[in-house]
């Protein structure tokens, strides 16, 4: 149903307000069980995805684009703004002129993910929510099965993740670990190879990593840390393996979302090597 609205106080836009203060969007998403979708490809996603959509909030001209998602749900209300409006009300300028809040629903656990995965991506307190998508990203562009996150990692849902990701935190499976002190034991519990990426003293090129796991039946997780600290202690001595991308003098290492891509890669073809292999 179509809504036009002039006033950027109108109460019935409360689940757009202020987006880009994270801090009050967290408490207000996780109260509501909501999350922002921004841009009609994402908002697509995640209907697609299976999301259900609380109400949208477009500029005239998105209303012929997004026409087939508002008017097959007449109940959803289609909040029609001016740009001046939208600008108003979350606080940035909407260039792309649609957003849409949905319901938020928490699809796994870490269990039902490593029960069925071969190869997860596991991140410790990366707070950065670009960051998180990005590695959402990557994850699923190269065939990764899951992504866990530690309990202080950034939401995955929240709009610049989601934005980021270009909606590949709604498909790939993800969950936050409840406890951090027993993550690793809980990879173990499921026969999972456990390699930390980091720059430890004793740890491995990267491709040489790949030679011994490419093509075995090896369940694999890799661990991924803070840019500014990197793993912890106990995450990175837990691990069965540390695990280094060699990098040229003077660079101590890459960005926490490009490393992930590096390593997405190089090891993508840990599972395609064994489809319909028991573990070993």
């Amino acid at each position: 149903m179509l809504i036009p609205i002039s006033d950027a106080d109108d109460p019935r836009l409360a689940d757009y307000v202020r987006l880009r203060e994270s801090t009050l969007r967290h408490s207000l998403e996780a109260a509501n069980g909501l999350f922002i979708a921004e841009g009609s490809k994402v908002i697509r996603r995640s209907i697609q995805a299976g999301y259900q959509p609380r109400s949208f909030l477009l500029a005239e001209r998105w209303l012929p684009e997004l026409a087939d998602l508002w008017d097959a749900r007449p109940d959803v209300p289609v909040y029609v703004v001016s740009a001046e409006v939208a600008e108003a009300v979350t606080g940035f300028h909407v260039h792309r002129g649609a957003l849409a809040s949905l319901h938020r629903v928490q699809r796994h656990s870490a269990d039902d993910i490593l029960a069925g995965a071969r190869r997860v991506v596991v991140t410790e307190d990366i707070v950065d929510h670009a960051n998180v998508g990005a590695i959402a990203r990557s994850a699923a562009g190269l065939g990764w099965d899951g992504l866990l996150l530690s309990p202080r990692c950034a939401d995955p849902l929240y709009r610049r993740s989601v934005k980021v990701s270009m909606g590949a935190v709604l498909t790939l499976p993800w969950a936050r670990l409840t406890d951090w002190s027993g993550a690793i034991d809980l990879l173990h519990q499921h026969r999972f190879t456990v390699a930390a990426l980091t720059l430890r003293d004793d740890s491995i090129a990267l491709a040489d990593f790949a030679a011994q796991v490419v093509g075995t039946p090896r369940r694999l997780a890799i661990l991924l840390g803070t840019e500014g600290h990197g793993l912890s202690r106990q995450w990175s001595e837990q691990a069965d393996v540390a695990v280094r991308i060699p990098m040229e003098p003077g660079i101590d290492s890459l960005n926490v979302a490009a490393a992930a891509a590096v390593a997405c890669y190089a090891l993508a073809e840990v599972a395609r090597g064994v489809s319909g292999q028991s573990d070993g």
